[in-house]
C-alpha cells in the first residue's frame, strides 16, 4: 500500500458473502484477502453474518483465543460472535456475528434510520431485514473494536458491500464518526429489477424514475437503502463503467472511483496434475452425458459450457440456448456436448444415474428426464427444461447434446463430486452472453484455467477485455437492449470458428487466454481500491475536521501507554490436582472405585466399608472419595490385613472375569441417549423417574453383557438439593460437583488430547468434552460445555439439569443431539440401532442424516430411509403438553443453516417436528421430531403406549388408534440395585437362577414360598429399623436443615416405631401425583394414624420441580399437616429425596401409596422397586400397575373413573384409600400368629415376589427391547446399507415417485355391496370394486382394502376390527380395477369403508408412508 498519510492503518471488510459463498463477491474478497493480509497482516479483518456452518465444509475455523476478552466483553452486552479465521489464501481474522440478537430491536433501528439519512424501510420484509440487521451490528462490532484496539490517530476504514451491509456504514457515521467509510455496489437493486423483467435498461436508463419503478416492483426499502447508502458513505465505488453509470441515473450518484475484480490464480493447477485434472473432468463429463442420453459419442465431442446464478434473462441463457440450436440446425464437422452448471431447485442425485455409474449394469430410469442430472422440481416449469423439450436439441439425432446440473459443484453433488474448478477444466469454451453482468467473474475464472471464453459488452470484464491491446481467447460479442438474435447468431459463429481451428492454433488460443487472466491479478488491480480507501479517509478528515498524525511517535507510543492500563486483560486459570498414589498392592481399589460396578455388587460394597466404615458413612458411599480421604497410616495398614487383601482379591477377580466377558458378536449394537441417568446418588446427573430408569438400563446392559454405549450430559450443579423451611417452602440450592472425585475421567484420543465436539451456536461455536463413566461393561460418554473453552453464557448449558429458560432447554438438547452424535464419530463408534430416550435426544437424527449426506453423498430422502430404519424412540410422556416443543423463530435462530445442509427447504425442515405443517403457530415438537425420525415408536407401559396412540396419533392421520405401530415396553428396575442387600442373600439361598446369569429365570421366583415365614418377617423387620434408624439419625444430625421446632423432633423420635405399620410415598412432587388425597379428610386420616392397638405411620419425601408452584404447595401442604399435634411422628416429611433415601424407603417401608390422576402415570417404577424387597403397592390401576396387580398380593383402586368432575373423583379416591387402610390393610397387617408373625401378610409378601417382582425387572424389559424392537431394527439397518445403501435409494426413489402421484391419484369409479338397508349374511359373497387413475404408477405400487370397524360413536376414534385388501383385477391403460368378494364370517354391526394406500412389500409398516385416500 502507499506509504501517505491516507493510507489505513487498520480495514475491515464486511459482507453477506464472507465465509459464505453466495456468488461473485465472495470470489472478490476471498481472493483479494492474501493481497491485502500482505500489506495489513491483522490489521485487516472480514466481517459476515454467521450462518452456523456445520456443514462439515465451513470456510471458517473458529479460534477461541483471538481476542478472547473482548469477545467476552461483547457477549454481555449482548452481540454474539465467532472470531477465526477465513480459511482461504492469507487466512485473514474473521469475525461471524449472529445478528438475530437484534430481531426484538428491528423497529428502532428501522426508524433510527428512517430519521438520520431518510432509509424508507416500510414495506421491507425479512430478506430486507436480515441484512440491514447485519449490516447494523457489523456497525457496532466496528466501533467496540475501534474503542478497544486503535489509536486516536489510526486510520481505520470499514468497507461494505452491497446494500446488504450499508446499515454498517450509516451506523458508524452517527456513532464513530471517525471512521471512513466505503460502500461498493456491484449491481444496483433497481438495475437487476429492470433488466429481469426484460425493461430496455441500457437505451432507456437516462429516463428511468428509479424510485417509481422501485414502487411498482416492490423493492422500495432495498433501493432506499442504496441510494441513502450511496449518498452518505465516505466514498462510493463501484466494479465497472458500465454499472457506474447505472448509479449515476438509478441513484442519483456518481461513484467516486471504479474497483474493477481481480482474482488469484494460486488455486490454478499446473503441468502434470493440470493435465490429470482436465483428463479426469473430460471423462466424468462424456461418462455422465452418455449415461443420460443412452448415447456414444464416436471420437471426443467439443465440450462447452456456462453457469452462474440462475437468471435465463441477465445471464444469458436465452441466447445461450438459441446459440445451440443454431448449431445443432446447421452442419457441424464436430458433435458438441454443452454443460449448463446453474444451480435450480431440485431433489437432489438421479438414484438411477448414481447406480449406473457405479455400476454399468444398472439401467438407466427412462422415466426420468433426461438432460437433468438431479431431479428437478418441477420439469414443467423450468426455464432450461423449457429451453431444451420440443427443439432441435431434444432430437436423438441432435449433434448438440446438453447436460443440465441443478446443484452447487462442491464435491457434494452426488453425481460428480467434484468442485465446479474440477469441471470447467475438463472444458473447451465457456460461453457467458449475459445481458446484465455488472463484472462477470465466471469468464475470468475460465480464461485462468486456460479455457477460451465468449462473453458479452455488457458485461464488466468483457468492456475491461475488450479495451486491452490484444485479447485472443476472448471473445466478445456485441449486445444492447434489441439485439438478441444477432448475439445468438455471433456465439454460434465463435464456436465454429473454435471447431475449425488446428489443434496448434487451439494451443495458441488457450496460451493466450491464461496470459490475459494474468494481467487481472490483484497485484494488478488492487491499486484502485487503495485510491478508494485514500478518497474515503479524506473525506471522512474533511467531514469531522480532525488533525490526522502521521507515523505517531511518541505521542502514539504514550497514547497506546494510558490504554495498556486501563484495558485489563483476564487471567487464563489453570486447574490443578494434587492425588496421592495408592500402594502397589491396592492398586485393584482405584480400579474398582471408577468402575461403577461396585454400587450393585455386594462384595465390593462390602469392600469398601470395611476400610473405613464411619468414613464411608462421611463420604456419602463415593469409593474415591473414601480412598482420597483415607489416611496414608490406614492404608500402610490395609498392605498388612490379611482377612482385607483377600476380600481385595476375591472381588477384583470377580471383577476382572465380569469384564472380560466378550459380548455376543452378532447382537445388535445399540446407542443409547437420554437427557439424564440416575446411576448413584453420588453422580448427580438425574432428576427423577426417567434418569433412573436410564441408569438401571445401562446396568442391566452391562449385567447381560448387550453391546450397548450411552451418551448424556455432565451436569456441573445436576439437579437441586432440596431444604423446607419452617413453613415447610422449597428452598432449591445447588452445589457444585468435583467432577475429578466422580467415577468418570476424561476421554483421550490418539494423541492424549482431550476428545472434544464442536457445534455451531448462533454468533459462536459451543464446545464439549467428552467423559466416560464405566457402568460395568457399558460406557456412558457425558458432554461437559462447562469449561474455559466457551463463553460464560455457554458454560451455564451444562449447569443444570432442566435449570433455565426454553432456551437453554434447546441448546442442552442440542448439544446432546447433534454433540451427542458427533462425540461417538470423532471416537469412531459405529452402532447399528439409536435408542431415543424421550424427545430431548431427537436431534440425534438430524445430525445422522447430516453426516450421511456429508460423507456418503445420500440426498436426504436417502439418508432419512437409513436412519428411520435403525432408531427407536421411546416415550415416557402422559399428557400432550409434556413433550417439549419450541418456536419456530427460536429453531430457526439455532439451526437454520441445517436445511441448506440437508438439501431440503427450511418448511421441509421445520415441519419434520409439526403434525400440522401448514399451521404456522405450531410449535417444533421433539416428539414428532423423533417419531419423523424413528421406525420403531414405543411406550412405557401397556397403558401407556395406548395413551401415546391418542396424543401421537394425529400424525398419521389416514390410520386409526389400534392400527398404529405404537407399541410398548413396561418399565423395570434393575434387581441387584434395588433390593436389599439381606434380601438379596436370602433369594440367593432359595432360588439363584431367578436373577443370575443373563436370563433371568422367572419360574425360579415361585421357590420364595420355601421361605419360612419366619425368616421372611426377620429379614423384613430388619429392612424396618434400618428405615427408622436412618430417619432418626436425619433428625439428630446438626448436618441436616430442619424445618421441625426441637420439641418436634424429640415427638417424631420417639413416636416413630418399626412395628407400626408404615405407608411409605415418594416421588416427584406434581399435582397429578395427587399426593393431597390423603388429606382430604383430617379428622378420620388421625383416626387412622392415632388408633392406639393398630396405629399407622406414613412418610413422604420428595421434590417438585422449582418452576413448579402448585407442586410445592403440595409439598408445603404436608409439611403443615405434619406439624399439627395430632399428626407429629405419625405423619413426617423427609426432605432432600435422592437414590439412597429411595433405597432405604422402598426396601423399610411395609405398603407403598401410590394415587396418580389416570392414566397419568406413564409407568412409575418406584413400586416395582417396593415389590423387590417384599414392598406391597397400594396403587391407582395406572402405569405399571394394570399389568403387574395381583389379587393378594396388593391393593388397588380402579382404573376407571366414576365422576368426569375432578374434585368429586378426588373425594371417591379419598374415601376408598382410608376404606381400604381400615378395612384391609391394617388387618392383615397386625393379625399375628403365636410367634407374633403377620402370616396372611407374609403369604402376601411372598405372592408379591414371585408373582409381580420376577416380571418387573429390567433384564425381562431389556430382554422385550431386544425381541420387538433392537433386532428387527439392526436387521432392516443392515438391509437398507448393502450394496452401497441400494436399498434406501430404491425405496426413497419409490417414495419421491409415489408422492409426486399421489395428488393426482383419482378414483374414478366404486362400486359397493348394497348393505344400507337389509343386513349382511354369514357366509354370502358381497362385491365391492374400485377403479382408480394410477397417474402414471405402477398398478402394483397401490393398495385398496376393506376397513372393518366397529360401530363408529360421534366424536369418537374409529375402532378398527380388520381389514381386507382388494385384488388387482383389471389394467386398461392408466386405469386400474381392485375387487374383493367380501365373506363376513361372523355377526354384528360393523363400520365399512374402502381405503387407497400406497403399497411396497419393502416398507416395514404402514406407518413408514402414510399416505391415504379414501373411496
Amino acid at each position: 500500500m502507499n506509504e501517505t498519510k491516507f493510507s489505513p492503518d487498520t480495514l475491515f471488510e464486511v459482507s453477506w458473502e464472507v465465509c459464505n459463498k453466495v456468488g461473485g463477491i465472495h470470489t472478490v474478497i476471498a481472493t483479494k484477502a492474501l493481497t491485502v493480509t500482505g500489506l495489513l497482516g491483522d490489521k485487516y479483518i472480514t466481517v459476515g453474518p454467521d450462518f452456523s456452518q456445520d456443514s462439515g465444509v465451513s470456510e471458517f475455523e473458529e479460534d477461541a483465543s483471538l481476542m478472547k476478552a473482548w469477545r467476552q466483553s461483547l457477549c454481555d452486552k449482548g452481540i454474539r460472535m465467532r472470531i477465526g479465521r477465513w480459511k482461504v489464501s492469507g487466512s485473514p481474522i474473521a469475525i461471524l456475528i449472529d445478528f438475530t440478537t437484534l430481531f426484538s430491536q428491528k423497529d428502532d433501528i428501522l426508524k433510527m434510520m428512517w430519521e438520520s439519512y431518510n432509509v424508507d424501510s416500510i414495506s421491507g420484509q425479512w430478506d430486507y431485514v436480515e441484512p440491514v440487521l447485519f449490516g447494523y451490528i457489523a456497525g457496532q462490532v466496528i466501533e467496540s473494536y475501534v474503542e478497544n484496539f486503535c489509536s486516536v490517530t489510526d486510520k481505520v476504514v470499514a468497507h461494505f458491500h452491497e446494500w446488504m451491509t450499508a446499515a454498517g456504514g450509516l451506523y458508524l457515521r452517527k456513532h464513530s464518526p471517525y471512521v471512513a467509510t466505503v460502500m461498493t455496489t456491484h449491481a444496483t437493486v433497481m438495475g437487476r429489477c429492470i433488466a429481469g423483467n426484460h425493461l430496455p435498461l441500457y437505451g432507456g436508463l437516462a429516463g428511468f424514475n428509479a424510485d417509481d419503478l422501485a414502487r411498482q416492483f416492490n423493492v422500495v426499502a432495498k433501493h432506499s437503502i442504496e441510494k441513502m447508502g450511496a449518498k452518505y458513505h465516505d466514498a462510493f465505488v463501484t466494479v465497472s463503467d458500465i454499472t457506474a453509470r447505472e448509479c449515476k441515473y438509478l441513484l442519483g450518484k456518481e461513484p467516486d472511483v471504479v474497483t474493477p475484480n481481480g482474482f488469484e490464480n494460486d488455486f490454478v493447477w499446473m503441468g502434470e496434475e493440470y493435465a490429470t485434472k482436465r483428463s479426469e473432468a473430460r471423462k466424468a463429463m462424456i461418462e455422465v452425458a452418455e449415461a443420460c442420453l443412452n448415447c456414444k459419442f464416436e471420437k471426443e465431442p467439443l465440450i462447452v459450457g456456462t453457469s452462474g446464478r440462475y437468471e435465463f434473462h441477465n445471464k444469458g441463457l436465452d441466447v445461450f440456448f438459441d446459440a445451440l440450436k443454431r448449431l445443432a440446425s446447421g452442419n457441424l464437422d464436430r458433435e458438441v456436448l454443452a454443460y449448463v452448471t446453474v444451480p435450480a431447485a431440485n431433489h437432489g442425485a438421479r438414484v438411477d444415474l448414481q447406480a449406473h455409474l457405479r455400476d454399468k449394469s444398472q439401467p438407466i430410469d427412462p422415466a426420468q428426464y433426461r438432460y437433468s442430472t438431479h431431479y428437478l422440481e418441477n420439469v414443467a416449469w423450468d426455464q432450461i427444461a423449457q429451453a431444451i423439450t420440443g427443439s432441435v436439441l431434444d432430437r436423438p439425432e441432435s449433434k448438440v447434446k446438453v447436460i443440465f446440473v441443478p446443484t452447487y459443484l462442491n464435491r457434494n453433488d452426488g453425481v460428480f463430486n467434484k468442485n465446479y474448478y474440477e469441471l470447467l477444466v475438463g472444458m473447451d469454451l465457456t460461453l457467458f452472453p449475459s445481458y446484465y453482468e455488472p463484472w462477470g467473474y465466471t469468464p475470468l475464472e475460465s480464461i485462468a484455467f486456460s479455457v477460451p471464453t465468449v462473453t458479452s459488452s455488457l458485461a464488466g470484464f468483457g468492456a475491461w477485455a475488450a479495451s486491452l491491446d490484444e485479447h485472443e481467447g476472448i471473445e466478445v460479442v456485441e449486445r444492447n437492449d434489441d439485439n438478441a438474435a444477432q448475439a445468438a447468431d455471433a456465439v454460434a459463429d465463435a464456436v465454429r470458428r473454435f471447431i475449425a481451428l488446428p489443434d496448434d492454433k487451439v494451443g495458441a488460443v488457450r496460451a493466450s487466454a491464461y496470459e490475459i487472466s494474468k494481467r487481472a491479478l490483484w497485484n494488478n488491480m488492487f491499486k484502485h481500491y487503495q485510491a478508494a480507501y485514500e478518497c474515503a479517509i479524506e473525506s471522512c478528515v474533511a467531514r469531522t475536521n480532525r488533525a490526522v498524525f502521521g507515523d505517531g511517535g511518541a505521542y502514539n507510543e504514550q497514547i497506546n501507554f494510558v490504554r495498556q492500563q486501563l484495558v485489563t486483560e483476564r487471567p487464563t486459570w489453570q486447574r490443578m490436582m494434587v492425588e496421592k498414589s495408592l500402594p502397589e498392592r491396592l492398586h485393584p481399589l482405584e480400579e474398582l472405585s471408577r468402575n461403577l460396578w461396585w454400587s450393585w455388587t455386594l462384595g465390593a460394597r462390602d469392600l469398601f466399608e470395611y476400610i473405613d466404615k464411619d468414613l464411608w458413612v462421611e463420604v456419602d458411599r463415593n469409593p474415591i472419595a473414601l480412598l482420597d480421604k483415607l489416611p496414608m497410616e490406614r492404608l500402610l495398614e490395609l498392605e498388612d490385613d490379611a482377612k482385607f487383601l483377600e476380600m481385595l482379591d476375591a472381588v477384583y477377580a470377580q471383577f476382572k472375569e465380569y469384564m472380560n466377558e466378550k459380548p455376543n458378536a452378532n447382537a445388535p449394537k445399540i446407542a443409547y441417549f437420554s437427557m439424564e441417568y440416575g446411576l448413584h446418588h453420588t453422580l448427580k446427573i438425574y432428576s427423577g423417574g426417567l434418569g433412573i430408569l436410564a441408569g438401571d438400563y445401562l446396568k442391566e446392559a452391562s449385567d447381560k453383557n448387550v453391546p450397548m454405549v450411552a451418551v448424556g450430559l455432565l451436569y456441573r450443579y445436576g439437579y437441586f438439593t432440596q431444604r423446607l423451611s419452617a413453613q415447610g417452602a422449597q428452598e432449591a440450592t445447588y452445589e457444585a460437583q468435583n467432577f475429578f472425585k466422580l467415577p468418570i475421567s476424561p476421554v483421550r484420543d490418539d494423541d492424549g488430547s482431550w476428545v472434544t465436539v464442536h457445534v455451531a451456536f448462533p454468533g459462536r461455536t459451543l464446545s464439549a468434552r467428552v467423559w466416560r463413566c464405566q457402568v460395568g461393561r457399558t460406557a456412558l460418554y457425558l458432554l461437559d460445555a462447562d469449561y474455559e473453552a466457551n463463553i460464560e453464557e455457554d458454560r451455564q448449558v451444562t449447569h443444570y439439569l432442566y435449570g433455565g429458560d426454553w432456551e437453554n432447554r434447546l441448546k442442552q438438547e442440542i448439544l446432546l443431539g447433534v454433540g451427542g452424535i458427533r462425540a461417538l464419530v470423532k471416537m469412531g463408534i459405529k452402532q447399528d440401532v439409536y435408542h431415543c430416550n424421550e424427545g430431548h435426544a431427537a436431534f440425534i437424527g438430524i445430525e445422522r442424516i447430516r453426516n450421511l449426506v456429508a460423507r456418503k453423498k445420500l440426498s436426504f430422502s436417502e439418508a432419512l430411509e437409513v436412519i428411520r430404519s435403525s432408531s427407536l424412540f421411546t416415550t415416557h410422556t402422559p399428557v400432550p403438553a409434556g413433550h417439549d416443543a419450541f418456536p419456530e423463530s427460536m429453531i430457526r435462530q439455532y439451526m437454520s443453516h441445517y436445511p441448506k445442509v440437508l438439501g431440503i427447504t427450511w418448511d421441509q425442515y421445520i415441519n419434520l417436528g409439526k403434525v400440522n405443517p401448514n399451521d404456522p403457530n405450531e410449535r417444533f415438537s421433539m416428539s414428532v421430531l423423533a417419531c419423523n425420525l424413528s421406525q420403531e415408536v414405543n411406550g412405557v407401559s401397556w397403558l401407556h403406549g395406548e395413551v401415546s396412540k391418542d396424543i401421537l396419533g394425529n400424525m398419521w392421520p389416514g390410520y386409526f388408534k389400534n392400527e398404529l405401530h405404537i407399541g410398548y415396553v413396561t418399565n423395570g428396575v434393575h434387581f441387584p440395585t434395588w433390593a436389599a442387600s439381606n434380601m438379596r442373600r436370602l433369594y440367593a439361598r432359595y432360588f439363584p437362577k431367578g436373577f443370575e446369569g443373563h436370563q433371568y429365570e422367572i419360574k425360579e421366583w415361585q421357590k420364595v414360598y420355601e421361605i419360612s415365614d419366619e425368616e421372611l418377617w426377620r429379614e423384613r423387620m430388619f429392612l424396618k429399623n434400618r428405615l427408622i434408624k436412618t430417619i432418626k439419625r436425619r433428625y439428630s444430625d446438626p448436618s441436616q436443615v430442619r424445618f421441625d421446632s426441637p420439641r418436634q423432633i424429640v415427638q417424631i423420635s420417639d413416636r416413630l416405631k418399626p412395628e407400626v405399620l408404615t405407608i411409605g410415598f415418594a416421588r416427584r412432587f406434581a399435582t397429578y401425583k395427587r399426593a393431597y388425597l390423603l388429606f382430604t379428610n383430617l379428622d378420620r386420616l388421625s383416626a387412622i394414624v392415632n388408633n392406639k392397638e393398630h396405629p399407622v405411620q406414613f412418610i413422604f419425601a420428595g421434590k417438585a420441580h422449582p418452576n413448579d408452584k402448585p407442586g410445592q404447595d403440595l409439598i408445603k401442604r404436608i409439611v403443615e399437616v405434619s406439624s399439627m399435634p395430632e399428626f407429629v411422628g405419625k405423619i413426617i416429611f423427609l426432605q432432600n429425596y435422592d437414590m439412597e433415601l429411595a433405597r432405604r424407603m422402598v426396601q423399610g417401608v411395609d405398603v407403598w401409596l401410590n394415587t396418580p390422576t389416570r392414566p397419568l402415570e406413564a409407568s412409575g417404577t418406584s413400586g416395582e422397586k417396593c415389590v423387590m424387597n417384599g414392598v406391597m403397592q397400594f396403587s391407582v390401576l395406572d402405569g405399571w400397575w394394570v399389568e403387574g396387580y395381583k389379587e393378594g398380593a396388593g391393593w388397588m383402586l380402579p382404573m376407571e373413573q366414576t365422576f368426569a368432575d375432578k374434585s368429586h373423583q378426588d373425594e371417591l379416591d379419598a374415601e376408598m384409600i382410608y376404606s381400604t387402610i381400615e378395612e384391609q390393610i391394617v388387618p392383615k397387617y397386625y393379625s399375628r400368629n403365636e410367634m407374633g408373625v403377620p402370616t396372611d401378610w407374609i403369604a402376601s409378601v411372598k405372592k408379591c415376589i414371585a408373582d409381580i417382582a420376577s416380571n418387573f425387572t429390567t433384564n425381562r424389559m431389556l430382554t422385550d427391547y431386544e425381541e420387538r424392537f433392537y433386532n428387527k431394527l439392526s436387521a432392516r439397518k443392515h438391509e437398507m446399507v448393502a450394496h452401497n445403501y441400494i436399498l434406501a435409494r430404491e425405496v426413497a426413489a419409490w417414495k419421491r415417485k409415489v408422492s409426486a402421484a399421489w395428488d393426482n391419484v383419482k378414483v374414478l369409479d366404486v362400486q359397493r355391496a348394497r348393505i344400507d338397508n337389509e343386513a349382511m349374511l354369514v357366509g354370502a359373497a358381497y362385491h365391492f370394486e374400485v377403479t382408480l387413475d394410477i397417474a402414471g404408477l405402477s398398478p402394483e405400487d397401490i393398495g385398496v382394502e376393506l376397513v372393518v370397524a366397529k360401530p363408529i360413536v360421534a366424536a369418537e376414534p374409529a375402532n378398527v376390527d380388520y381389514s381386507m385388501p382388494l385384488s388387482q383385477t383389471n389394467v386398461e391403460g392408466g386405469k386400474v380395477t381392485y375387487s374383493l368378494d367380501y365373506i363376513p364370517n361372523r355377526t354384528g354391526i360393523f363400520d365399512v369403508a374402502l381405503r387407497i394406500y400406497p403399497k411396497n412389500p419393502r416398507l416395514p409398516h404402514r406407518m413408514d408412508f402414510a399416505l391415504v385416500k379414501w373411496a
